[in-house]
C-alpha cells in the first residue's frame, strides 16, 4: 500500500471533531476538499470520531449530498479495489448537509445544534470557508453571533480562509481587522495550497539541510532567480471571478511571492510557524514594489469574447516583472517572476542561475543552473558542465536529475490533504500569517492602482502562444 508519512496520529488530543465546509455546493468542495478528507480517512489521519457537515444555500438532503460526494472520491491509497467501496461507504456515513443563508445567524445556530447532536458538546471544530469573497464577512459575523467561533472547555475552533485575502493593501487590512474581531490570529488559517506542494516544502530542506547550497546561496554566486507559472488553459468557467482580480492578484501576490520568500529568506531560529513567518515577512518587506517600467502585462486574444467579461476589460491574464530584494544576501540580484494563462506550456518552476566562471579556462562553458520543478513531474535538476567522451576536451552541460516519482516509492500527497492534516494538528507553519500578508500586498498594490487609474491596456497575445513580447 502506498502511503505518505506526514503524521502518525490524527489529532494530538484525538477528541471528536466536526468539520464544517461553508460553501459545500461549490467546485472546491467536490473536487478538492472532500477527496482530500477521504484520503486522510483512508490513511487513518482523521480522529476516530468525526463528521463532515456541508453548509450552503442550495436545498439538499443528506442523501443527495452523499451522492454528489461519492462521484468525486477515489481510493488511490488503497491496495485492493474491493476495499474501496467499503471505505467510501464508511466515509459517506460521516457526511451530512445543512442548508442555510450565509447572513443568517439563526441558520448557523441551527447548524450548531446539529453539530452537537452528531459529535457531542465537547467536540473540536474546523470550519472551512469555501465561499466567494463577497459573502465572507457576512458569513463570519453570522458564525460569531451563533457562538461557533468560541473556544471553551479545552476544545478548539479553527477557521480556514481561502484566497483572495482582499484586493489590495487597504482592503486586505480591513478584512484582517474585521476577522480579528471574530477569530483570533491563532484560530485563523489562511490557506495557500501552493505551500502544501511537496517541492515547495522541500525548499526549506534543500536550502537549510545541505551545506553545499548554503555557502553559495547569495549574490556572490547567483546571477538571477526566475519563478515561472504557466497554464495552457484560459479562464473558462471562472471568467466572472477572474476578471475582478487578474493574474497578479490571483497568482503572483500569493503563490509566487510566497515561493520567492522561501527561496530568499534567512534561516529561521527554529521551524516554528512564527519564526518561519518572521523570516518570510522580512524578505517581502525588503522587496521593492513592482514598477511599470519593469513589468509587462498581457491579455490573450479572445479573452473578452467570454460573456462574463466586459468588452473593455483591462484585466491581465499574463504578467512578467522583475523584483529586487534589498538585503545583503540578494542586493542586485534580479528575481524575474512571471505568471500567465493560455500559454504554450503547463508548468511551475524555479530556476536558479549561477554566475559564469571568472576565468574561461575551458572556453565558453555555460553557467550552472538549479531547476526546481514544482509541477508537473516534480523534479530537481542541477546542470553541470561535463567532458564529452572522446579524444578532444569538449564540454557539454549535463543535468543531474532527481525525479520524485522515480526516487521515492510513495504517493505524493495532494496539497489540500497535507494542509487539512496540519489544521487538524494545529500546525500553522504552512499558512500565511498576518504580517507577511500585508508585506506581499505592499509589493503589488502601487502598480495595480496605477494600472486601474490610468487604464493601462495589456498587450494582446495569441492563445496557446508564448505570451506578450
Amino acid at each position: 500500500m502506498l502511503s505518505w508519512p506526514i503524521v502518525t496520529t490524527a489529532t494530538p488530543d484525538n477528541k471528536p471533531v466536526s468539520i464544517v465546509i461553508v460553501g459545500a455546493s461549490g467546485d472546491l468542495t467536490r473536487k478538492k476538499l472532500l477527496p482530500a478528507l477521504f484520503s486522510l480517512y483512508c490513511n487513518d489521519l482523521l480522529p476516530e470520531r468525526f463528521h463532515v457537515v456541508g453548509f450552503a444555500r442550495s436545498t439538499m438532503n443528506d442523501g443527495e449530498f452523499r451522492r454528489q460526494v461519492a462521484d468525486t472520491l477515489t481510493c488511490r491509497y488503497e491496495p485492493e479495489p474491493s476495499q474501496c467501496d467499503i471505505k467510501v461507504g464508511q466515509f459517506l456515513k460521516r457526511c451530512h448537509y445543512h442548508s442555510g443563508q450565509y447572513n443568517n445567524a439563526d441558520d448557523f445556530r441551527a447548524l450548531g445544534r446539529r453539530l452537537e447532536h452528531l459529535c457531542g458538546p465537547r467536540a473540536n471544530q474546523l470550519m472551512y470557508m469555501a465561499i466567494p469573497p463577497g459573502v465572507f464577512l457576512d458569513t463570519a459575523n453570522s458564525i460569531r453571533r451563533a457562538g461557533l467561533a468560541d473556544e471553551h472547555d479545552g476544545n478548539w475552533s479553527r477557521v480556514v480562509i481561502e484566497k483572495p485575502f482582499g484586493r489590495d493593501t487597504e482592503s486586505s487590512a480591513e478584512l484582517t481587522r474585521a476577522l480579528g474581531e471574530i477569530f483570533t490570529e491563532g484560530q485563523t488559517y489562511r490557506i495557500d495550497h501552493y505551500l502544501g506542494k511537496e517541492v515547495i516544502q522541500n525548499l526549506l530542506v534543500l536550502r537549510f539541510g545541505n551545506r553545499i547550497f548554503e555557502q553559495i546561496w547569495n549574490r556572490d554566486h547567483i546571477e538571477s532567480v526566475e519563478i515561472a507559472f504557466s497554464e495552457k488553459i484560459g479562464v473558462e468557467g471562472r471568467a466572472g471571478y477572474f476578471d475582478r482580480f487578474g493574474i497578479i492578484r490571483d497568482v503572483m501576490q500569493n503563490h509566487l511571492l510566497q515561493t520567492l520568500a522561501l527561496v530568499a529568506m534567512e534561516q529561521p531560529i527554529e521551524l516554528s510557524p512564527g519564526e518561519i513567518a518572521e523570516e518570510k515577512s522580512r524578505v517581502l518587506r525588503a522587496t521593492r514594489p513592482m514598477t511599470r517600467e519593469e513589468t509587462v502585462t498581457g491579455q490573450y486574444a479572445g479573452y473578452r469574447d467570454d460573456p462574463e467579461v466586459p468588452d473593455d476589460s483591462i484585466t491581465e491574464t499574463y504578467a512578467r516583472t522583475t523584483l529586487w530584494v534589498n538585503t545583503p544576501r540578494w542586493y542586485g540580484v534580479p528575481f524575474r517572476v512571471s505568471a500567465g494563462k493560455a500559454l504554450d506550456t503547463q508548468k511551475t518552476e524555479i530556476l536558479i542561475r549561477f554566475r559564469s566562471l571568472p576565468f574561461p579556462l575551458l572556453g565558453d562553458v555555460e553557467a550552472n543552473t538549479l531547476r526546481i520543478r514544482v509541477q508537473p513531474n516534480e523534479a530537481i535538476e542541477l546542470v553541470l558542465n561535463n567532458k564529452v567522451p572522446g579524444l578532444s576536451l569538449t564540454t557539454a552541460p549535463v543535468g543531474l536529475n532527481m525525479l520524485y516519482n522515480q526516487q521515492f516509492d510513495t504517493a505524493l500527497p495532494e496539497a489540500y490533504e497535507r494542509l487539512l492534516a496540519d489544521v487538524l494538528r494545529g500546525d500553522r507553519s504552512l499558512f500565511i500569517q498576518q504580517k507577511e500578508l500585508g508585506a506581499a500586498w505592499r509589493i503589488v498594490t502601487p502598480l495595480l492602482e496605477e494600472i486601474e487609474s490610468e487604464r493601462i491596456q495589456p498587450q494582446e497575445y495569441a492563445y496557446g502562444g508564448s505570451g506578450p513580447r
